[in-house]
């Protein structure tokens, strides 16, 4: 039974409900109940097929689904636009991070920040214009560890720190809620744990909800994770039980046991 918009508005920032996908009669996505608690990490995981980056682009606006219904903070957005959505306190991190390569790290932040102070882009004011914004943008730029490489162009970092420069981007905003897909795939050891770390200070006062494949990361920082399989919700509570549940175990682990 749904619960009502003002139910919602309390402990849980999304509250989707029946949510369906269907391409071409292949239901990729059927019937998923997804709540989100305000200022939690919540994980989707589930083997490949499992729906949860359809899931995730439902939550997120890319794809309109086939029936059921999304709300963010009580308002129903289930069709409402990803641009919209974002001004409502939920960005995805790629929203807003296409990041400009041959501009500085600095440039390339202070550019997010005239968006939510309702500017246009000034590519062409004098750079002076820009000024003003530079403590905050230096400010962002610490939060995400990227103070050295503030001069630096994006397109000389390297790849885990580029991922760095889209958080801080799109921290920019002032986003409510954090959407993050798959946040340290290709990553090495290094800049997993480095990213790993930054999620979890960004979390701060924020709500995140991420598709991430990576196990230790999950069991590292999310407080509830929700494992799909075959377009539909399998399990959900925390690392400490969905790891023993026996059919995560074969549905996504193997039959080696979780890890």
């Amino acid at each position: 039974m749904n619960a009502p918009p003002s139910q919602t508005k309390g402990d849980d920032i999304v509250d989707a409900r029946g949510l369906t996908k269907e391409f071409k009669g292949f239901a990729a996505v059927k019937d998923v109940d997804l709540r989100i608690r305000r200022h939690t990490i919540h994980a989707l995981i589930g083997p490949n097929g499992a729906g949860k980056t359809t899931c995730f682009n439902l939550i997120t606006k890319f794809l309109e689904p086939t029936r059921g219904s999304i709300h963010l903070n009580g308002h129903d957005i289930t069709r409402t636009k990803p641009a919209d959505v974002a001004r409502l306190g939920m960005v995805r991190s790629f929203q807003i991070s296409a990041t400009f390569p041959h501009l500085t790290v600095l440039e390339n932040v202070r550019i997010a920040l005239q968006r939510p102070v309702g500017n246009s882009f000034h590519f062409w004011s004098a750079e002076t214009s820009l000024d003003v914004l530079n403590d905050r943008a230096m400010q962002l730029l610490a939060d995400v560890d990227l103070t050295s490489y503030a001069r630096h162009l994006a397109v000389e970092l390297p790849y885990g720190r580029k991922r760095a420069l889209e958080i801080a981007t799109t921290l920019a905003l002032e986003p409510e809620m954090l959407l993050l897909d798959e946040p340290t795939s290709g990553m090495g050891r290094e800049d997993i744990a480095r990213t790993a770390d930054l999620i979890r200070r960004v979390s701060a006062n924020r709500t995140i909800l991420m598709v991430e494949h990576n196990l230790s990361v999950v069991a590292d920082l999310s407080d509830t994770i929700t494992v799909l399989a075959r377009g539909e919700i399998l399990t959900e509570g925390p690392y400490s039980e969905v790891s023993k549940n026996p059919q995560v175990i074969e549905a996504y682990m193997g039959t080696g046991g979780a890890h």
